[in-house]
């Protein structure tokens, strides 16, 4: 199994350990070379096997992190990562996940207050202590104290971008074992929800006992939680993995069981029982002829359904409707009536139109990231640099002037490249909506991405509003603003919101970073009812994140979108026109 992730995380620990510590420079070549071996297509593993240049031969990695990398393959740590934890004995993700709070302040925090965890933090922000710490004062010592409880929920759900890798691994490796007939991913997981508490986990077999076993010594497992006769549950990293065997008689049936949402599960039952039916986790029973008492046997009536996941739903007279859209929003009404969407897929999106290089934030040179949306299988790309602006740290964003000059280069490698280049900005969105690019460059741009960056609390509605009636903008980016696990972001109605943005010819962005997804499902759907165009865009910042698309589009499928919903799924020409 790849262990990409697995090593990915030990180098982002130790870039968050060097930055506490007042390290220069080297977190940030740490990340980086964090980021290209988690999307590196080849298992680092077999790279370790071919030798240390085959590993230090990846992007941004070098033969010191190489190094390292075979230290921790080969002997399962990484002795000055060790020494750096001993150093300073903190709960870094916890301490991390407090909005304001990077690895440099808790770096401080340790050295001034003694400050380890989240208790010790809010022990602290409570005392007023924190603002007795030069550089803090009182304001940020509020600040923290109001993100600690939001922390505190945050901590306990993990990304979808960083569990889905790891369930798709365990699958992977379940559905390898012969006792193993059907695998399959469940709960909310499956559901393709942003934030995931644990990773569920079904098998279908006959021999639950070897599978259970076989899970328990599952090579990434870090810890076995508990194990029973048909239920196990390992941690994998920080993520809680549950699996449940089944007989594969009643595969089906547990699917649609367990992959939830209890809401929509509970529709579905009501369903049933209108027609003199029960559905459960084994199957569609007929329960008409049965007393209240034999009917509550789980097994008790004729069955008719429970092998297949859409053969329970026909059971019920409904179509099969799509695990993004289970959460009771009307989707048990749409199966049922036949007017169940026909969702994107992630085959639709033929280009992405927020992508950052080198000029700003990016990892990569235009000329590199045009050619990975090419590789990718995009048909058009568009360069969106940060503008200068109110939200951007460490002086990433450019003036006007250095984006006419960017505006040159693009259009230079546009000649030569394979697919159509466009050039744009990622514009900031000041707190009265105004935008921090000039009139006259935005008009030679082609595509305009106007982002709110900063001020992110309290209704950002009417901002938002103004800057998709501004002439010059094409797309709203990352409208609330959130990061998930870290800041809520802004509260918008997004109903009025769309409603503008669909008079005025604005998309509004779906952004695919699994750290973003934004806007949300519930929000998308309410913006495709308004009569809104949405963009789903990854906001790549090296060609590996090209692959955040998937998680954009199943975004999009949670809110119910279409691929004519999606204005990233068209054409060159229609994209031309939507933008003219």
């Amino acid at each position: 199994m790849r262990r990409n992730d697995e090593v990915a995380r030990r180098l982002e620990e130790f870039a968050d350990l060097l930055e506490a510590s007042d390290v220069e420079y080297k977190p940030r070549a740490y990340r980086r070379a964090a980021e290209n071996i988690r999307e590196h297509p080849v298992d680092i593993e077999e790279l370790v096997g071919e030798g240390e240049k085959a590993v230090a031969d990846i992007d941004r990695v070098g033969d010191a992190i190489s190094s390292k990398v075979v230290e921790y393959i080969e002997t399962g740590e990484i002795a000055e990562l060790a020494e750096l934890r001993a150093d300073l004995p903190v709960e870094m993700d916890a301490l991390t996940s407090v909005e304001g709070v990077g690895p440099k302040t808790v770096g401080t925090l340790y050295d001034e207050l003694g400050i380890r965890t989240l208790d010790d933090l809010e022990a602290a922000a409570e005392a007023g202590r924190i603002r007795e710490v030069k550089g803090f004062g009182p304001k940020t010592e509020g600040n923290i104290r109001e993100g600690i409880a939001f922390a505190r929920q945050a901590h306990e759900r993990q990304l979808l971008g960083e569990a889905l890798p790891r369930g798709e691994r365990v699958r992977e490796f379940l559905s390898g074992m012969e006792a193993v007939k059907r695998c399959a991913l469940a709960g909310s997981l499956r559901r393709w929800r942003p934030t995931i508490g644990d990773v569920d986990v079904l098998a279908g077999s006959d021999e639950p006992d070897a599978v259970v076993e076989a899970f328990t010594n599952y090579q990434a497992a870090t810890d076995v939680i508990e194990a029973g006769t048909v239920k196990a549950s390992i941690r994998v990293e920080s993520v809680r993995v549950d699996l449940r065997v089944v007989d594969d008689a009643d595969f089906g049936a547990a699917l649609q069981y367990f992959t939830g949402s209890k809401d929509h599960n509970v529709a579905v039952r009501n369903r049933a029982i209108e027609r003199d039916l029960k559905v459960n986790e084994y199957g569609v029973f007929d329960v008409s002829g049965l007393s209240g008492e034999e009917a509550d046997d789980q097994r008790a009536g004729e069955r008719s359904a429970g092998e297949t996941e859409r053969g329970m739903y026909e059971a019920l007279d409904m179509a099969w409707p799509e695990p993004e859209l289970r959460e009771n929003r009307g989707e048990v009404e749409a199966a049922a009536s036949g007017e169940l969407p026909d969702l994107v897929t992630v085959e639709d999106v033929r280009g992405d139109l927020h992508v950052h290089t080198d000029w700003s934030d990016g990892n990569n040179t235009i000329s590199e990231m045009v050619a990975g949306a090419a590789e990718f299988g995009h048909e058009y790309v568009c360069l969106t640099d940060h503008a200068t602006g109110p939200g951007m740290v460490g002086g990433v964003g450019l003036d006007d002037d250095e984006l006419r000059e960017q505006l040159a280069e693009i259009r230079a490698v546009a000649d030569d490249a394979d697919i159509d280049v466009f050039a744009g900005v990622e514009a900031n969105v000041d707190i009265d909506g105004g935008i921090s690019v000039g009139d006259d460059l935005l008009a030679d741009l082609d595509v305009v991405v106007a982002s709110p960056h900063s001020g992110l609390d309290g209704d950002g509605t009417e901002r938002l509003v103004a800057a998709a009636e501004h002439p010059g903008v094409d797309v709203i980016g990352h409208p609330t603003g959130r990061l998930l696990n870290s800041r809520a972001g802004m509260n918008i109605d997004v109903e009025r919101l769309a409603t503008v943005a669909a008079d005025q010819g604005t998309a509004l962005e779906i952004n695919a970073d699994p750290r973003r997804l934004d806007l949300t499902g519930r929000l998308v759907k309410t913006a495709i009812d308004a009569g809104a165009t949405v963009a789903v865009n990854t906001d790549a910042h090296a060609p590996a994140n090209y692959g955040y698309v998937r998680y954009g589009v199943h975004t999009a499928r949670r809110g119910w979108a279409e691929a004519d919903d999606v204005l990233n799924t068209r054409e060159v020409d229609g994209l031309r026109s939507f933008l003219e």
